[in-house]
Parts: C-alpha cells; sequence; structure tokens
C-alpha cells in the first residue's frame, strides 16, 4: 500500500533535543496517524487481511518502536482479541469502534510481574459478585508487567485483563476482562499505574500496574456466551483459545525488523562508500575496500532481501488455510521469530560497530535499532522459551512443520540432520528413570533447541528464496552467513574442509560486489533513511544545525611555569567540582603544599576521595 507516511510532519520532525515524554507523545500521535492511514476494520484484524499485514510491513514501523508497541497492543493484541466476539457480542461494537478511531487505546495485561511467562498460574483474580467481578491484585508478584498504562498523554486507556474466575470460591480458570484504566486525565478508582525507569532504545511510559478491587460489570467478560462461568474441560487449552492472537503476535513482532535491517545495511553501505582513509602518496581509498567491511554489508542486505521475501510466504502459509494445525501455525511463527531475531540481532551489531563512533549515535538509527530489537526478542515469548517447548514437541512427534527436501540445499540437510540427531538421542534415553531422563533431556536436548529452531529457519528461508529466484550473489552470501553458525557440522559432515569455507564466502563476496550499489538502492528504504552519514553533503547539512559552544574568553594560562599562573578564586573551584567541602578542605592544606603543580594534583585527589564517598 502506497502512502506519504514518510513525508509527514510527524515523521520528518528532528527529535534530538526532545525530551523523553515529548518523544512518547510523538510517538502516540504517530500511531495514530498511522491507523488513520490505514483505516482497517474490525474483520481485517480478525481475519489477517491483505491490509492488516500492509500496516505490519510497511518500512515506516522501524522509524519508531514505541509507536509500533502501541499499535502491537492496541490492534493485533487487544482489538484482535475482542474481535471474534463481535458476532455474538454487538455490545462490544461502541467499544472497538473507539479503538479502531484511536479515540481509546487498548492495552493487553496478561503477565505479571512474579509470572512472566507461566501465565496460566498468574494470580489477578476476577471474583464474580451479584453486580459483575472484582478484579483484585492480590501482591506485589502478581501486578501486570509492563504495558504503558499511565495517564500521561491525554488518551483515555482500556485493557483486556487476563485474570482467574473465581465463582463462589472456587476457581474457573484463566478469562479475559475489559477493564477501563485511565481517562485522559487521572487513573479510575482501584487502578493504581506504576511508571517504571527507561530502558535502552525508543521510550516509552512502561508501567506495573496493579487493580485494587476494581468493579466490572458482568459484561466485562470477553466471551461469547454471556452468563456462561463454567469451568472449561481443559483450562490450559481453553486459556489458549482465548489467547489465541499470541500465536501470530510473536511473527508480527518481528515484522519492523526486515525495515530495520534494510536501513541498516543502506546507511553503513552509503557511509562507506563515501568515506574514505588516506594511504600511500596521499590516497583517499573508501572502507568500503576492505574485505571487513563488504562482508558485514552484504551479510545485512542479503538477510534483509531472504527474510523479507520468506516472511510474506509465511503470512500465506499461516492465514490463508483455516484447516491449519493451530500448533503448526503457531510452530512456524516462533520459527519466524526466531529466526528473524537472532540474524537481524547479528547483524545489527556487526554493521553498526563497522560505522565506528558514527555507529554508536541515535541520529545513525543502528544503535537504537539494535537496543529496540532486544524487546521484540523476548515479548510475546521469550525466543530461547518457545524454542524449547516446539522442539520437545516436535522430537515427541506430535504434529510437524513442513521442511524443504534435505537434497535441495546444504542448509536443508543442515536442518534435518540436528533433528534427526537429537530425535535418535532422545530415543537412546528411552527406558531410563524418569529422574535420569529428565536430567539428560535437560542436559543434552535443550541447550539445542533454539539452534535447531534456527536451522529450519534457515533452510524455510533459503528455500523460499530460491523459488522466487532471488539474485545467485544474494543467496550464495545467505548461504556462507548461515554456514557460519555451524562450521564444525559443514566440515564433519557437508563435505567441506576449513579452507573450503573460507573460499566459498571469499567468492560470493567477489560475486556480489559489482552489484552493491544495485542492491542497495534496490531495498526501497532510502525514503524512509534520515541518518546524516549516508551522505557527505547530507553530514555537512546536519553538522550546520548542531547546538554550537563558543565565547571570547581567554585562558590564563602561563605554559612555561606548566600551571596556573594565578589562583583561581573560590567561587572559580565551586562552579566547577560543585562541592563546597573540597573548597574547604583546599584552603585549609594550601599553605603546606610546596608547589603550586602539588596543589592541583591533590585537590585532584581529593575530588575523587569525595566523589566516591
Amino acid at each position: 500500500m502506497q502512502n506519504k507516511l514518510a513525508s509527514h510532519p510527524l515523521f520528518t520532525v528532528s527529535t534530538e533535543s526532545f525530551s523523553v515524554d515529548e518523544s512518547i507523545s510523538l510517538s502516540y500521535q504517530r500511531a495514530k496517524l498511522v491507523m488513520q492511514t490505514y483505516e482497517l476494520s474490525a474483520e481485517d484484524i480478525e481475519h489477517f487481511s491483505a491490509k492488516y499485514w500492509s500496516m505490519w510491513t510497511d518500512p515506516i514501523m522501524s522509524r519508531d518502536f514505541s509507536m509500533f508497541i502501541i499499535l502491537i497492543c492496541h490492534v493485533g493484541l487487544t482489538i484482535g482479541v475482542l474481535s471474534r466476539h463481535l458476532h455474538q457480542r454487538p455490545d462490544l461494537v461502541p467499544l472497538v469502534d473507539r479503538l479502531l478511531r484511536f479515540d481509546t487505546i487498548g492495552l493487553y495485561l496478561m503477565t505479571e510481574r512474579g509470572h512472566g511467562l507461566d501465565v496460566f498460574n498468574l494470580e489477578t483474580t476476577a471474583t464474580k459478585t451479584s453486580e459483575g467481578f472484582i478484579i483484585n491484585t492480590p501482591r506485589e508478584e502478581a501486578c501486570k508487567f509492563m504495558p504503558a498504562s499511565t495517564p500521561s498523554f491525554g488518551i483515555p486507556k482500556v485493557a483486556v485483563v487476563l485474570a482467574r474466575l473465581v465463582v463462589d470460591g472456587e476457581d474457573r480458570g484463566p478469562r479475559f476482562f475489559i477493564t477501563p484504566i485511565c481517562n485522559k486525565r487521572e487513573m479510575f478508582k482501584g487502578v493504581e499505574s506504576i511508571r517504571l525507569g527507561p530502558r535502552p532504545g525508543t521510550p516509552l511510559d512502561f508501567a506495573i500496574t496493579r487493580f485494587d478491587s476494581v468493579v466490572v460489570p458482568d459484561t466485562a467478560m470477553v466471551t461469547s456466551t454471556l452468563g456462561d462461568y463454567s469451568l472449561p474441560k481443559s483450562p490450559l487449552e481453553a486459556m489458549w483459545n482465548e489467547n489465541w492472537r499470541v500465536q501470530i503476535g510473536g511473527m508480527t513482532l518481528l515484522a519492523p525488523a526486515i525495515p530495520s535491517l534494510k536501513a541498516a545495511a543502506f546507511i553503513a553501505g552509503k557511509y562507506s562508500m563515501h568515506r574514505c582513509i588516506t594511504g600511500k602518496a596521499s590516497e583517499r581509498i573508501p572502507i568500503i575496500s576492505f574485505r571487513t567491511q563488504q562482508w558485514p554489508i552484504l551479510h545485512a542486505v542479503s538477510v534483509s532481501l531472504v527474510m523479507e521475501n520468506w516472511y510474506s510466504v509465511v503470512i500465506g502459509q499461516i492465514t490463508e488455510d483455516p484447516s491449519l494445525d493451530p500448533r503448526v501455525r503457531h510452530g512456524l511463527s516462533i520459527v519466524v521469530k526466531t529466526t528473524l531475531a537472532r540474524h537481524a540481532s547479528r547483524c545489527a551489531s556487526e554493521i553498526s560497530e563497522r560505522c565506528g563512533a558514527q555507529g554508536t549515535f541515535e541520529n545513525n538509527f543502528m544503535a537504537r535499532s539494535e537496543n529496540d530489537l532486544k524487546g521484540a526478542v523476548i515479548s510475546e515469548g521469550d525466543i530461547l522459551t518457545l524454542c524449547i517447548r516446539l522442539f520437545s514437541e516436535l522430537l515427541q512427534q506430535r504434529y510437524q512443520l513442513p521442511l524443504p527436501d534435505l537434497s535441495e540445499s546444504l542448509l536443508a540437510h543442515h536442518a534435518v540432520s540436528l533433528f534427526e540427531e537429537n530425535t535418535a538421542l532422545l530415543q537412546s534415553m528411552v527406558g531410563e528413570p524418569r529422574r535420569q531422563l529428565r536430567q539428560a533431556f535437560n542436559a543434552l536436548i535443550l541447550p539445542q533447541s533454539e539452534h535447531a529452531i534456527e536451522a529450519m529457519g534457515h533452510a524455510m528461508a533459503y528455500s523460499a528464496a530460491l523459488q522466487k529466484g532471488l539474485p545467485k550473489p544474494i543467496l550464495d552470501i545467505y548461504e556462507c552467513a548461515v554456514i557460519r553458525r555451524d562450521p564444525a557440522w559443514y566440515v564433519e559432515q557437508g563435505g567441506l574442509t576449513r579452507y573450503d569455507l573460507r573460499v566459498r564466502e571469499d567468492e560470493a563476496v567477489t560475486r556480489a560486489l559489482p552489484h552493491l550499489a544495485t542492491f542497495l538502492d534496490g531495498l526501497g528504504i532510502e525514503k524512509y533513511v534520515s541518518a546524516p552519514i549516508v551522505s557527505d553533503a547530507a553530514w555537512k547539512a546536519y553538522y550546520g544545525k548542531l547546538p554550537v559552544f563558543k565565547s571570547n574568553t581567554t585562558p590564563n594560562i602561563s605554559f612555561d611555569q606548566g600551571s596556573m599562573s594565578s589562583r583561581p578564586s573560590p567561587g572559580t573551584w565551586k562552579s566547577h567540582l560543585g562541592c563546597d567541602r573540597l573548597w574547604s578542605v583546599t584552603l585549609k592544606i594550601g599553605p603546606s603544599v610546596p608547589s603550586k603543580k602539588m596543589l592541583v594534583l591533590h585537590v585532584f585527589s581529593q575530588y575523587i576521595v569525595l566523589y566516591w564517598t
């Protein structure tokens, strides 16, 4: 979907001088603009329409990760959970309409501070009364962590809260309850929002949310059948059925990683082409001339293109077939999240470092993007935990994921081999005492879970890229990047030597390098990039806007004596060191110090002592 979001004033404004709260306020405004631009319906959200996926894969999402988090909770989770009940619950339509207009923001309060991903054992309660339900947080560990529930930014908020339904003293299992959080100015009675400190990356008003006997009506329970408070036959299965949006939510969370990786590759590539060092005879040599610069950029380019193609393929697999086993749908989402997150994390770190000091500044995007990615890795399920569960179920043959034929590529052979290796290891444990079996499984198989799941993703992504017909230099670079993850296997079972691997990588880079400029321009990310290091002209324009500190003050220093020529006034010392105590100590010991040079050294030694004490 073509739009003009990239050129809108809300996205072109410079935020370097913004305070934390000003940046957060901007993120909320941007989120509303995106909602107004895409005009999603409840049906789009419920059925994962093409328009729904167009919004998440819009490169604008990489510009502001806080905006993206707001939209994920608001659209993907809150409206998503409510959407499939609208046919039987017309009373929910006005609320959903307000959410779709972004007149009210939706929060998804599921995980608790003391339980994390163990949501089935959460402690928040919803006790049935004659008036409805009482939502209550029994202790600090049961507080909801960490959606942005503060009233600080002038928008009403409402949450779907996962709580244990208690009827006549009996626990009927976790259910969702619609709970108003705040109006434009303040929290509602009984709801407390404890704002958390900042975390690296794009800021948001993350908070801990506590409920103190909050009364909500009968209609607050998220269900298609009002009045049904019966205990499900399988409470765990029922909870995951209500929590169905998380199955695809983990994959959705990584959508911005693709344009972020494209942007990082574009920025570093353009920077490396014009950034030069001086060689012999004053020759100007672009840093892209060095293999150590070429590999990270080509690596990021190939990964972004392969991941973009595969992501769209998996969207079709998990959304177009309604009969697909929900476990397979969730499994594919986990494989995508794992593979994309680890690829992006490695590329972002490597490419930011190759831009030197410039890569550490927020205005050049890469460092901020790397920090934002860390938040996505643990949201809607920590990657390692998800992989452990998925790999365990696959080894026990509870269901299967579609893998390419092992003859298709080395990467497919690698993925199948790891699975077969661990399957054989598990079978060898059969017959062992239960305790020893659990210990062996924990020690030998669980640590392989993420590696094996990621290998499946590599094979699937490469297969999709082959079928799509991506350029061979891109495929070769991607293959070499994956081989780097487990070179021992490719030497032991892939028929390659260590020298073969080195030559294979060199040949791939040599073939790809002449096309680098074309690949960078083909990423389609330039209009979303504002980093000043992409060109010398952009840098000079940015440099001209930076604040300048200068004056006409002349230093009173006599270099021939090697020290300050006159003793500073007490006010000067106090203003520089910020410590009256230090100045009083200096006055007392001054006459006993043999020289001014020794006095200066003594002053600074005292400053260090005072600072640490």
